[in-house]
């Protein structure tokens, strides 16, 4: 199950741009339950914050993924990573990952240069720095997720096109692209709810079964929040669904309450 609550924390929700904010704000805050086949495998929070930096006042994102149960006792995962990124352009300052997955750790902090386009990545677990080049526009892991609800015209997508953001992680850039697969209505624990379909292109053979095995659903409202994402996985499936929000800055839209 390694990577897999990583993925959950971003890899579910879809459009880009640099205007305010819409689609949220400080306060909000959401949390995941993700099962493995039939097992309760653990739960997953994002929540946002404001803060400042460089005297700025700025968004401040926490994300956490952790396993629970008997999960815990085949596979630990104690996961938090966070990012500072402006409010209006949503260009990240700084971010934080530090990771427990099995035993394998990390503790790092990364602090972005975005007039010279390059991040300083300080990696206390191994006591050492490096700078790494970035592209102009490039997004962390957590702030992709903030960045990804506000294009004006993600409700204008047509079936199969797709959309590609730049984003720094493990010390490299690379292309993040999802495509737009169609529209369902989904039942959850609120209620039957109108959603978007996505699919990220993901990398196959060591976590995955193949390149399209990710499919995301997100709420077909102005809040466009993750509301359940599946995985089939080299070996079994898991899927992660909303399982409590609070905080949202525009109308939660059900269908039909679950009753």
């Amino acid at each position: 199950m390694k990577k897999i609550i990583i993925f959950v924390l971003f890899l579910v929700t879809v459009g880009f741009g640099t205007q305010k904010p819409e689609a949220y704000d400080s306060g909000e805050w959401f949390k995941f339950r993700i099962h493995y086949g039939l097992i309760n495998a653990g739960y997953a929070t994002l929540e946002i914050k404001d803060a400042v930096r460089n005297n700025k006042k700025v968004y401040h994102a926490i994300g956490k993924g952790y396993t629970t149960g008997m999960s815990r006792f085949f596979f630990k995962v104690d996961d938090t990573y966070e990012s500072y990124f402006d409010k209006i352009t949503n260009k990240p300052y700084q971010f934080v990952r530090k990771i427990d997955e099995g035993g394998y750790t990390k503790n790092q902090e990364g602090f972005f240069n975005q007039e010279v386009n390059n991040v300083l990545i300080k990696d206390y677990k191994n006591k050492k720095e490096k700078t790494f080049s970035v592209t102009e526009n490039v997004q962390d892991i957590i702030s992709t997720f903030y960045f990804l609800r506000n294009h004006p015209n993600v409700d204008k997508l047509k079936v199969g096109e797709s959309i590609v953001v730049d984003m720094f992680f493990d010390d490299e850039t690379f292309k993040f692209k999802l495509k737009f697969i169609g529209k369902e209505d989904i039942k959850t624990k609120f209620g039957t709810v109108s959603s978007m379909i996505f699919r990220p292109l993901v990398q196959s053979g060591r976590v995955f079964k193949e390149e399209e095995s990710l499919t995301v659903w997100i709420s077909d409202d102005e809040n466009k929040i993750p509301l359940r994402v599946k995985a089939s996985l080299a070996v079994g499936s898991i899927k992660a669904d909303l399982d409590g929000f609070k905080g949202l800055k525009n109308p939660f839209m059900v269908k039909k309450i679950k009753e």
